[in-house]
């Protein structure tokens, strides 16, 4: 018999970044969320209705992600997803505050954003909102993963599986792609 489960409630993501406090200033910014912790290297967002919120940590030897990533950088390990009701002027506002468009966008119905440390996120209108989003078609999806191919950038599968392509004969081993020379 097993025991039972414990209750589990996220409390909020944690963002690493140079300074807790200036990347916390941004999302307080951008959301109008309050800090309700504040210390040194730390500081906590909430949502005004409650809810889980976004903490931020001060990590000196913070490297941002490089999105999207080949082989070699430093991977995101997660990314925010924010839903907004116009596209346009969510992605005009996030900019104001200190965002920065990516410059490649891989969906034509969402914005991929980087904050001021490189932390991207996204901005999307959900289908929930009157008129349709438009569909995502395979076509549209296989002519992406060609791109990504071609443009020799690692996919998420590749950076759970290194040596994935290589294996299925889709690319040339380099070194250091865990394949030896």
């Amino acid at each position: 018999m097993t025991a039972p489960r414990p209750s589990l409630t996220l409390s909020s993501t944690v963002l690493e970044a140079p300074d807790a406090a200036e990347l916390a200033d941004f999302y307080r910014r951008l959301l109008g969320w309050e800090p309700v912790q504040e210390e040194p290297d730390w500081v906590k967002l909430l949502p005004p209705g409650g809810g889980s919120g976004l903490s931020f940590q001060t990590s000196k030897p913070y490297v941002p992600p490089v999105w999207p990533a080949s082989s070699g950088d430093q991977l995101m390990m997660l990314h925010l997803d924010f839903e907004v009701t116009d596209l346009e002027a969510g992605v005009a506002h996030a900019v104001v505050e200190g965002a920065t468009p990516a410059e490649f966008q891989p969906q034509h119905d969402v914005r991929v954003l980087f904050d001021p440390v490189g932390h991207p996120f996204c901005l999307f209108v959900s289908d929930r909102v009157p008129g349709a989003t438009p569909a995502i078609s395979p076509e549209w999806v296989a002519e992406q993963t060609r791109d990504i191919e071609a443009q020799d950038r690692v996919t998420a599968a590749d950076a759970v599986e290194p040596g994935r392509r290589e294996a299925a004969g889709t690319a040339e081993p380099e070194a250091g792609d865990g394949v030896p020379a």
